[in-house]
Protein backbone atom coordinates (compact mmCIF):
# COMPACT_ATOMS: atom_id res chain seq x y z
CA UNK A 1 0.00 0.00 0.00
CA UNK A 2 3.11 2.03 0.40
CA UNK A 3 3.20 2.76 -3.83
CA UNK A 4 -0.41 3.72 -3.70
CA UNK A 5 0.49 6.39 -0.64
CA UNK A 6 3.16 7.79 -2.99
CA UNK A 7 1.47 7.97 -5.95
CA UNK A 8 -1.46 9.73 -3.96
CA UNK A 9 1.19 12.52 -2.35
CA UNK A 10 2.33 15.39 -3.66
CA UNK A 11 5.57 13.78 -5.84
CA UNK A 12 3.80 11.08 -7.34
CA UNK A 13 0.63 13.06 -8.42
CA UNK A 14 3.56 15.62 -10.15
CA UNK A 15 5.44 12.37 -11.63
CA UNK A 16 1.96 11.44 -13.20
CA UNK A 17 1.67 14.71 -14.18
CA UNK A 18 5.11 15.25 -16.07
CA UNK A 19 4.70 11.69 -17.32
CA UNK A 20 1.10 12.57 -18.92
CA UNK A 21 2.30 15.70 -20.66
CA UNK A 22 5.41 13.91 -21.95
CA UNK A 23 3.49 11.16 -23.49
CA UNK A 24 1.20 13.87 -25.27
CA UNK A 25 4.49 15.50 -26.32
CA UNK A 26 5.55 12.92 -27.82
CA UNK A 27 2.72 11.42 -29.58
CA UNK A 28 1.86 14.57 -31.31
CA UNK A 29 5.07 16.68 -31.65
CA UNK A 30 7.44 13.66 -32.18
CA UNK A 31 5.88 10.39 -33.71
CA UNK A 32 3.17 11.73 -35.27
CA UNK A 33 0.22 10.54 -37.73
CA UNK A 34 -1.98 8.17 -36.10
CA UNK A 35 0.18 6.33 -33.77
CA UNK A 36 0.86 9.72 -32.19
CA UNK A 37 -2.59 10.71 -31.32
CA UNK A 38 -2.55 7.12 -29.82
CA UNK A 39 0.24 8.02 -27.95
CA UNK A 40 -1.03 11.21 -26.91
CA UNK A 41 -4.67 9.39 -25.89
CA UNK A 42 -2.93 7.02 -23.64
CA UNK A 43 -0.84 10.00 -21.84
CA UNK A 44 -3.88 12.19 -21.31
CA UNK A 45 -4.95 8.86 -18.38
CA UNK A 46 -2.11 9.92 -16.24
CA UNK A 47 -1.88 13.61 -17.24
CA UNK A 48 -5.71 13.30 -15.38
CA UNK A 49 -5.20 10.56 -12.72
CA UNK A 50 -2.59 12.87 -11.45
CA UNK A 51 -4.34 16.69 -11.97
CA UNK A 52 -7.52 15.17 -10.19
CA UNK A 53 -5.91 12.76 -7.46
CA UNK A 54 -6.85 9.40 -8.18
CA UNK A 55 -4.90 6.25 -8.57
CA UNK A 56 -5.82 3.14 -10.99
CA UNK A 57 -3.60 0.94 -9.53
CA UNK A 58 -4.96 1.57 -5.43
CA UNK A 59 -7.56 -0.90 -6.11
CA UNK A 60 -5.46 -3.61 -7.08
CA UNK A 61 -3.89 -3.42 -3.69
CA UNK A 62 -6.92 -3.80 -1.93
CA UNK A 63 -6.72 0.68 -1.15
CA UNK A 64 -9.34 3.27 -2.55
CA UNK A 65 -9.58 4.86 -5.71
CA UNK A 66 -9.31 8.41 -4.42
CA UNK A 67 -5.67 9.70 -3.91
CA UNK A 68 -7.09 11.60 -0.80
CA UNK A 69 -8.55 8.35 0.84
CA UNK A 70 -5.39 6.61 0.38
CA UNK A 71 -3.08 9.40 2.21
CA UNK A 72 -6.46 9.02 5.15
CA UNK A 73 -5.42 5.72 5.64
CA UNK A 74 -2.58 4.78 8.44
Amino acid sequence: MSFARFMAGPIGRALRIAAGLALIAYGLLGLGGSSGVVVAAVGALPLIAGAFNFCLFAPLFGGPFLGSKVLAQH
